[in-house]
């Protein structure tokens, strides 16, 4: 699966304040793809906090981090972003340089199971209580299926 160029574009923009040692967040990790990209960035020094309230996911996730070599840098919980706080590992407290979201719904999986705008509204707040001076929130927003603009318009508020 090719990525778009929006996905490009946030994790470079993540990748600008990523340095090794630091950690990282995936909010929404799906399949995977952009905690393996944290975990390269971090280093082995590093840690990654990768978070998806589906089982599915969380395998999918862990299974691609095994294969890559990097599970042992990624903390992978099967919980929701709404829960970001409560799931964080005491280590990565005030040393968070980089959190993604990708909104919407698993790829592959069902367009039923979707990201809500008061639980992202909840997880981004939690996020920026994570985050270290210098730190960087990106987040991609698939507006096209059913609540993608209600969320993304609670996003931009």
């Amino acid at each position: 699966m090719t990525r778009s160029p929006v996905v490009e574009q946030a994790q470079e923009a993540l990748g600008e304040c990523l340095r090794p040692g630091d950690w990282a967040v995936d909010a929404t990790a799906g399949r995977g793809r952009d905690a393996c990209f944290l975990a390269r960035k971090v280093g082995q020094h590093g840690g990654v906090l990768a978070i998806d309230p589906q089982p599915v996911a969380y395998r999918s996730t862990r299974l691609r981090l095994r294969a890559e070599g990097l599970l042992d840098r990624v903390v992978v919980q099967c919980g929701g972003h709404e829960e970001l706080l409560r799931l964080a590992p005491a280590e990565a407290r005030d040393r968070v340089r980089g959190v993604v979201f990708n909104l919407g719904f698993l790829p592959g999986g069902s367009r039923g199971r979707i990201t809500r705008p008061e639980t992202t509204v909840a997880a981004l707040d939690q996020a920026r209580e994570l985050l270290a001076p210098g730190g960087r929130v990106v987040m991609v927003a698939y507006t096209g299926h059913t609540g993608g603009l209600p969320e993304a318009v609670a996003v931009a508020r």
